[in-house]
């Protein structure tokens, strides 16, 4: 049976893991703005990989309420959600931007190589 305590050491679970790919998609960016490519997938696959462990303790947590066990709701536990929904979309975002990188660079090379 889950306990409220475990409850709680889930959430700083979710939340330190969802920080350490927001900082780790921060790093993306970084890379992304001084042409360091292979830095940025790097990057991006720790971002993934932090999100990925945060969302695991989140479903955890759900798989043992479906399962019978009861939480007391907390703003700490809620907190964790949001915070791991709102990096995750980062996460999805930077990845995007990545592939938006990929094409504006092949876009330019071919340019570059009929202006040559």
């Amino acid at each position: 049976m889950t306990t409220d305590a475990d409850l709680t050491t889930t959430a700083m679970t979710i939340i330190l893991h969802a920080g350490d790919a927001r900082s780790a998609v921060r790093k993306v960016y970084e890379a992304l703005a001084t042409g360091q490519r292979p830095d940025a997938d790097t990057a991006l696959t720790l971002a993934r990989d932090e999100i990925r462990q945060a969302h695991r303790a989140q479903t955890d947590v759900i798989q043992a309420e479906a399962a019978g066990a009861q939480h007391t709701l907390t703003l700490l536990f809620s907190h964790a959600q949001d915070t791991l929904m709102t990096v995750n979309s980062e996460v999805i975002t930077a990845g995007n931007l990545l592939a938006v990188f990929d094409a504006i660079d092949q876009r330019l090379v071919a340019l570059e190589s009929r202006a040559g």
